[in-house]
C-alpha cells in the first residue's frame, strides 16, 4: 500500500486491513505474554518502524487525527511517527503532550523514547518537557520521563542533576521502580565513580537499589572489580 498523501479518513479500515496483513501469529503470541491488556496485532518493530516513516513523510497530521486507537500498534506507530517527523522541536513537543494519554505501557513508552533522537540536539528545552512529566501522578508520565533521561541526557552537562531527580523519585510502582534502577546502571557504565559515590549516600527505596545493583553486575560494561564491590552494597 502506498501511504503517501493515503485518505486516512474516508479509508481508515483499509489501513488496518495493511496492518494485519503484516500480522505474525508467532510473534503476537510472544508479545501478547509481555503486553497484557491491550489489543495486539502481532507486528514486529521494524516493520512498524517502517511504516512509520513513510507516514511521516505525507499527511501525518491526518493518520492522528483519524486514529482509532483500538490496537497496539496504532499507538505505537503514533508515538513512533513522532521521532520521524520534520518539525521544529516545539512542534515535536506539542504533539508529544497529546500523544502522551495513549502511552500506557512499557514497550511503547520504551520504543518510542528510543527513537525520540531528536531530544539530542534540543537538550535544554527538551530537559524542560521531561521535568513536567515527573511531576505528574501518572506512572507512565513518570518512566516516559526516565527512559527519555537516560536515553538522552547522561553526559557531563545534566549527570550532576540526574543524581538529584533519580533520588527525588518516591513511587513503589514497579515500572517506574525498574525505570530508575535501569537509569542508574547506565549513569554507573558511563559515569562509574560518580556513581558510585551516589550509590553509597542515597534515599532510594530498597528495591530500586539493590534492582540498580543488579542491573549494573549484569552489565558486560561494568569491570569485574566494581561488580565485587557492589554486590556486598546490597540491602
Amino acid at each position: 500500500m502506498n501511504l503517501n498523501n493515503f485518505n486516512y479518513k474516508d479509508n481508515y479500515n483499509e489501513f488496518l486491513k495493511y496492518l494485519y496483513s503484516y500480522q505474525d501469529l508467532n510473534y503476537l503470541k510472544f508479545h501478547s505474554k509481555l503486553v497484557k491488556d491491550k489489543n495486539i496485532i502481532g507486528i514486529r518493530i521494524p516493520i512498524l518502524k517502517k511504516i512509520a516513516k513513510e507516514i511521516s513523510k505525507s499527511n501525518y497530521k491526518d493518520y492522528i487525527k483519524y486514529n482509532s486507537h483500538n490496537t497496539y500498534e496504532e499507538d505505537m506507530i503514533y508515538g513512533l511517527v513522532l521521532g520521524y517527523i520534520k518539525e521544529p522541536f516545539k512542534a515535536v513537543l506539542e504533539h508529544l503532550n497529546i500523544f502522551i494519554p495513549y502511552n500506557d505501557n512499557w514497550a511503547i513508552n520504551d520504543t518510542v523514547c528510543a527513537n525520540l533522537k531528536v531530544f539530542k540536539n534540543n537538550q535544554e528545552e527538551g530537559f524542560a518537557f521531561i521535568k513536567k512529566l515527573l511531576k505528574s501522578t501518572n506512572l507512565w508520565d513518570i518512566r516516559f520521563a526516565l527512559v527519555l533521561l537516560l536515553d538522552y541526557y547522561i553526559n557531563d552537562d545534566y549527570i550532576d542533576e540526574l543524581y538529584s531527580i533519580i533520588d527525588s523519585i518516591k513511587s513503589d510502582d514497579y515500572y517506574v521502580e525498574m525505570a530508575n534502577a535501569w537509569l542508574i546502571s547506565i549513569c554507573f557504565i558511563k559515569y562509574p565513580d560518580k556513581t558510585m559515590k551516589y550509590l553509597l549516600n542515597n534515599n532510594l527505596d530498597k528495591f530500586t537499589y539493590n534492582k540498580s545493583i543488579d542491573k549494573i553486575c549484569d552489565s558486560y560494561r561494568v569491570d569485574k572489580t566494581y561488580k565485587d564491590e557492589l554486590k556486598k552494597l546490597k540491602r
